[in-house]
């Protein structure tokens, strides 16, 4: 019998290939860097667990310090004691290990970018972790005192404050990536700058309108009182404005990127 040659794959299919090849690849790396991110969050978690209840009494201590004599926080629930903390250790674990999981994401765009991209990304990852980590503290060292002092000062005074542990865990989550987020408004103000998407004076022109956004926003994000909206309106709009500033130094005006492109005589 005569021997039948396997056929040779067309030009599409060799194209299809290795389009498809590349692709599985990025998808095994991104899994990859997904579950080591996953093993680090774990690892966190597990340490810090033990201490799980002494890191809610540092946290609950902006409230606690302003507490009656004989008042306390309660649980109205059942497995709140246990649930509460259980709940407080992951979130911070997450926090915790987000350098790394910033680190990861940079190291699988990384390669798709051009050199300069790469020489403006980095630091704007690494900026991005400490602006956040930036706004968690200034809510929990400024905000929550103040916040906290006045809630418990206002109140009648027959009335004893005494605070579901899980209600104050969800309340302050909240004012964290609040605050965490809001810090964030100078890196996203110099990535529009400097992507050409708008330019600094552009920007500028609109400061009435932000600073208006940022106390809706405020309103929309804290509690309904003027003390912690004003506190999270205007640093952003101090940021807003530290944004503008470094996206200036990024800028190239169109009259400065033509005289560039001329060749020199």
């Amino acid at each position: 019998m005569p021997n039948e040659s396997t056929p040779e794959p067309t030009k599409e299919e060799i194209d299809t290939a290795g389009k498809a090849q590349p692709m599985v690849a990025h998808l095994i790396e991104l899994r990859d860097r997904l579950l080591r991110t996953i093993v680090i969050v774990l690892l966190l978690f597990v340490a810090m667990f033990p201490f799980a209840n002494e890191i809610y009494g540092f946290v609950s201590e902006p409230l606690r310090a302003y507490l009656p004599e004989n008042s306390t926080m309660i649980a109205t629930q059942v497995a709140s004691p246990f649930l509460t903390p259980f709940k407080l250790t992951m979130v911070l674990s997450i926090f915790a290990a987000m350098p790394f999981i910033l680190y990861q994401t940079w190291a699988f765009i990384a390669p798709g970018l051009y050199k300069k991209e790469r020489f403006i990304v980095l630091p704007l990852f690494g900026s991005s972790v400490l602006l956040f980590y930036a706004g968690m503290a200034f809510a929990y060292f400024v905000v929550f005192p103040l916040i906290f002092g006045f809630f418990t000062s206002v109140g009648p005074e027959n009335v004893t404050v005494m605070t579901d542990i899980s209600s104050y865990l969800d309340f302050v989550l909240k004012l964290f990536f609040a605050f965490g987020i809001a810090f964030e408004i100078p890196i996203a103000t110099f990535i529009l700058i400097w992507t050409g998407m708008i330019t600094p004076s552009n920007l500028a022109g609109k400061r009435p309108y932000v600073l208006v956004g940022c106390f809706v926003l405020g309103m929309l994000l804290t509690p309904p009182d003027v003390i912690s909206q004003s506190l999270l309106a205007v640093p952003m709009w101090l940021l807003f404005e530290i944004g503008i500033l470094f996206g200036r130094l990024v800028h190239r005006s169109p009259a400065k990127e033509s005289a560039s492109d001329e060749p020199s005589s």
